[in-house]
C-alpha cells in the first residue's frame, strides 16, 4: 500500500478546515493556532502531518505552546524573508539546534557568531565554482563505478533500496573530493548505518532524547555512532599531519588555519566538528534528494520521457560534465522540483533575540519561530496544483513572478547553505548519469511514507528496480 500521501489526510479537505491562506496577516495580539498548554505537542510528535491541517485551518502564522515555550510556525514568503534576511540579525538557532550540537558539536551548521562567521569565510574558497567545476569529474567517475554494479541487476528483476544507494554515492564523492579519502564498500555501509541512527535519535523526540545520559537502547546506540565518528575523523587528522602536506582539500585547509588575532590553530575538537559537519550534512541531503526524485519519475513517465530526451539531445550516450549543465535546462528543473516536493532539510528553526513582529503579530523573544519548506513549497497562492510534480513550473517565464522565498530549499539570507552550489552541481551530474542509461521502477506494494526527521527520509526507503533506458 502507497501511503505517501498520509500527511496530507483527508480532515484537510473538511468544511471546517477551509484555507485562511491570504498574503499578509493582520495585526493582532492573538496568534490563531490550536489551544491549551501542550498543544505544541502535536507538531513533535508529527510534524508534517498536523502543520499541514494547521495551515489550512489558521492561515500563515500558527501559534503553539509547550509549557512556558511558545512556537510560532510562519508559513507565508514574506514571513520567511523577514526572519531570514531582512530580520536576520535579530535570529539566532532555535533551542532544538542544541540537541544537534550532540552530534556536530560547534561545526559550521549549528555554531553562531562570532565562531559561525570566522569559518564561514575560511571555508568559502572550497566551494568557490571554479572549485566546483573540478570536483565534477569525480563526482560523475564515482557514479559510473555504481553504474557498473547495476548493470548486472539490470533486467533481472533484482531489487534494491535506491535510498541506500544514493546514500552511499554521494558519502564516496564527498569524501574523495573534499577530504582526498576512500569510505566506500563496508566503511561507506558502517558509516551509513551511524547516520542514520543519529538522525532517528535527534529527530524523534522522546524521554531519551530530553535525558541522553539514561541507558535506553537508542541512546547506547546513539553514543556508540558518536564514538564511531569521533574515530573515523581522528584517523583522518592524523593521517594528514603525518605526511605533513597540503593536498588542496578541506582538511588541509582547517588543520593550516590560524586565527587573525591569535595566530592560534584549530583545535583538533574544532576540525572534527567542521569535518564531521560536512560528511554527514554534505551527502545526507543530496542523497534524499536524489531518492525523491527517482521515486517521482517512476511516478510520472511524461516527465521522465522529457528527461530522457533532453539526456539524448545534449550528451548522446557519452557520460555529463560540468560544462553540459547550462544546456541541461530540463534536468535541473526535474531536481528542483523534486526538492520543492521533497526538500531534504523540510524545516528551519530560528528564534528571536529580542520582540518581533511577524507578519503583523508579535514573536516574543526567545520564542521558537518554526519556517517550513515543506508547505511554504506548496502555498497554493504561489504554486498551482502544488501537489503535482511539474518541473516546468521551475522555467523562466512561470517563475518570473514568484516571490524569492516561495522556494528555499537551502535556507536563506547570509546563513544560506555554504555547499548550496556543490549540491546542485552533485544531483544533476549524477541524475543525467544515470538517467541516460537506466530506468528506476518501484517495486510494486512497496510502502513510501514519509519520515520526517533531520532530513525527511522515506520511513521504508525506496525498494526499486532498474531497467536499461532504452528498454
Amino acid at each position: 500500500m502507497n501511503t505517501l500521501n498520509a500527511p496530507q489526510a483527508s480532515t484537510l479537505d473538511s468544511p471546517e478546515l477551509a484555507p485562511r491562506v491570504g498574503p499578509l496577516a493582520r495585526p493582532s495580539r492573538a496568534v490563531p493556532g490550536p489551544r491549551g498548554p501542550l498543544s505544541g505537542f502535536r507538531i513533535v510528535r508529527k510534524p508534517i502531518e498536523h502543520t499541514s491541517v494547521d495551515f489550512k485551518r489558521y492561515g500563515d502564522v500558527v501559534g503553539y505552546r509547550i509549557g512556558t515555550m511558545r512556537i510560532f510556525l510562519v508559513v507565508h514568503p514574506d514571513g520567511v524573508k523577514h526572519v531570514l534576511q531582512e530580520n536576520h540579525r535579530n535570529y539566532v538557532k532555535s533551542p532544538d539546534y542544541k540537541i544537534l550540537k550532540r552530534v556536530l558539536g560547534e561545526g559550521l551548521l549549528t555554531s553562531e557568531n562570532p565562531l559561525w562567521l570566522s569559518q564561514r569565510r575560511l571555508m568559502t574558497p572550497m566551494f568557490h565554482r571554479q572549485r566546483i567545476a573540478e570536483f565534477g569529474a569525480t563526482m560523475v567517475d564515482s557514479t559510473l563505478k555504481m553504474l557498473d554494479k547495476w548493470s548486472s541487476l539490470a533486467g533481472e528483476g533484482a531489487t534494491f533500496d535506491v535510498c541506500n544507494e544514493m546514500m552511499q554515492l554521494t558519502l564516496e564523492i564527498v569524501a574523495r573530493v573534499l577530504f582526498k579519502v576512500e569510505i566506500a564498500g563496508e566503511l561507506a555501509h558502517e558509516i551509513g548505518h551511524d547516520v542514520t541512527v543519529t538522525n532517528e535519535r535527534l529527530g524523534q523526540f522522546d524521554l531519551g532524547t530530553l535525558l541522553p545520559w539514561l541507558p535506553t537502547r537508542r541512546n547506547r546506540e546513539f553514543r556508540r555512532a558518536i564514538r564511531s565518528f569521533d574515530a573515523l575523523i581522528a584517523g583522518m587528522i592524523a593521517d594528514h599531519r603525518r605526511h605533513g602536506e597540503d593536498r588542496g582539500d578541506m582538511l588541509s585547509l582547517l588543520l593550516a588555519a590560524r586565527d587573525e588575532d591569535t595566530g592560534e590553530a584549530m583545535s583538533d575538537k574544532q576540525v572534527r566538528d567542521e569535518a564531521l559537519t560536512l560528511i554527514a550534512a554534505g551527502h545526507e541531503t543530496t542523497a534524499n534528494a536524489l531518492a525523491w526524485t527517482w521515486y517521482l519519475l517512476s511516478q510520472n513517465p511524461a516527465v521522465e520521457q522529457k528527461l530522457h530526451a533532453e539526456l539524448a539531445a545534449v550528451l548522446g550516450g557519452r557520460a555529463p560534465t560540468v560544462a553540459d549543465l547550462p544546456n541541461l535546462r530540463y534536468t535541473s528543473m526535474v531536481i528542483d522540483e523534486s526538492m520543492r516536493l521533497y526538500p531534504p532539510a523540510w524545516s528551519i528553526g530560528r528564534s528571536p533575540l529580542a520582540d518581533d513582529e511577524v507578519l503583523g503579530f508579535s514573536v516574543p523573544k526567545g520564542a521558537s519561530v518554526m519556517l517550513s519548506q515543506w508547505l511554504t513549497h506548496r502555498h497554493p497562492d504561489f504554486w498551482e496544483n502544488p501537489e503535482r510534480f511539474d518541473p516546468d513550473r521551475f522555467s523562466p517565464e512561470r517563475s518570473a513572478n514568484r516571490p524569492r522565498y516561495a522556494y528555499f530549499p537551502f535556507g536563506g539570507g547570509p546563513r544560506l547553505c555554504i555547499g548550496n552550489t556543490f549540491a546542485l552541481t552533485e544531483a544533476n551530474l549524477i541524475l543525467a548519469a544515470i538517467a541516460q542509461k537506466f530506468r528506476l521502477r518501484m517495486v510494486p506494494g512497496h510502502p513510501v511514507e514519509l519520515q520526517p526527521l533531520v532530513t525527511l527520509r522515506p520511513r521504508y526507503g525506496l525498494k526499486m528496480t532498474v531497467d536499461p533506458a532504452q528498454s
